[in-house]
């Protein structure tokens, strides 16, 4: 007796003799479906759309905003216009991957709507380091497609700390693999280390030898950076902002840094009440493009803008680009800045 599967088999054979098509409405069905929907995101497929559409046209950061597009935009509305990238003055820095996670889509939805207000990206301290080589190189390579520069955090310290012996041999291999997955500058804190100011500054041209940028970042408080609560960092106490100034200085008299980081705590993060006298103090030493500022809190970067206009230099976190590019551009603000910050470049 056939069985079904016999039966099923002769009458394919049969139509293939006949060269009659073998399959029913149903695959046409699913093949039509699967034309709709397309690849599976991020798959070898994907991947080569993605770079065939990048080399036709401009990644979306390089397109005009509708606030600066005259023609058929918001530009009538009164706003500061911003420089092009890549800018010295008006830089803003990102956190990566830190109190979120981001991947590539995460990194690419920000990057494609707000490209053009992103000049840095910066992971913070080691967390790089938690990433699969491929995935990370993808973040990257995003970034760079942006016009967006990358930086380590102060992962430095961890090197120094704990390679034993063989310090300048740990140090040259964290910077070789750092310049080869694609990083444009190494940020180099000493929030719980002591560090001869000499030796500090050789550092920095170790990172420059190594065809990277460094990126000193300086603070009045020790132990800054860990997340140590108010309480025991103003136990520990704070050091003459006269230091942090004088480091500065040598960095970018001696060492040819373009711009250093300033860390907030202590100044603006976990004290009581906000040192703007330090800031005051380092801007009278040193020009304001060769400075930046922690700012990751919108009543911070109010406060930069407010006081300093809208060239200051400030690092905060990703979730908070539309708020500080806003307040760059006059269209936003808080009581004290709201329609109040403006420039005059005829």
């Amino acid at each position: 007796m056939a069985t079904p599967l016999r039966t099923l088999t002769a009458t394919v054979l049969r139509r293939a003799r006949a060269g009659k098509s073998t399959c029913t409405s149903r695959p046409a069905i699913l093949s039509t479906a699967t034309a709709t929907h397309g690849p599976r995101p991020f798959s070898g497929t994907t991947r080569a759309t993605l770079a065939s559409q990048s080399t036709q046209s401009p990644p979306p950061s390089t397109a005009k905003i509708l606030l600066e597009d005259q023609d058929s935009g918001f530009g009538f509305v009164r706003h500061n216009p911003s420089a092009p990238k890549p800018r010295s003055r008006g830089v803003t820095e990102i956190r990566g991957p830190y109190y979120t996670v981001m991947g590539p889509r995460y990194l690419s939805d920000v990057l494609e709507t707000m490209g053009p207000h992103v000049d840095g990206l910066k992971f913070a301290w080691g967390s790089f380091s938690l990433f699969a080589e491929e995935p990370l190189r993808q973040l990257l390579d995003l970034a760079h497609q942006h016009g967006v520069y990358v930086s380590t955090g102060g992962w430095m310290e961890h090197v120094l700390a704990g390679s034993g012996g063989d310090i300048g041999g740990a140090v040259d291999k964290y910077l070789a693999k750092c310049k080869d997955l694609g990083f444009d500058v190494v940020e180099l804190s000493t929030g719980f280390l002591s560090l001869p100011a000499d030796d500090w500054v050789r550092l920095a041209e170790r990172v420059q030898e190594a065809g990277l940028k460094p990126k000193p970042e300086l603070g009045i408080q020790f132990g800054a950076g860990g997340d140590t609560s108010a309480a025991e960092l103003e136990s520990i106490g704070t050091s003459d902002p006269s230091k942090v100034i004088n480091m500065a200085k040598r960095f970018v008299r001696d060492a040819g840094v373009d711009r250093v980081m300033i860390e907030s705590e202590g100044i603006t993060e976990n004290v009581k009440a906000w040192r703007t006298d330090v800031i005051q103090s380092i801007l009278r030493e040193l020009p304001l493009e060769k400075v930046m500022f922690e700012a990751a809190d919108p009543s911070v970067f109010n406060w930069y803008i407010r006081e300093f206009g809208v060239d200051v230099n400030l690092f905060v976190d990703h979730s908070q680009i539309i708020q500080l590019a806003g307040l760059r551009a006059g269209i936003w603000g808080k009581s004290d800045t709201f329609g109040k910050v403006t420039t005059f470049r005829p």
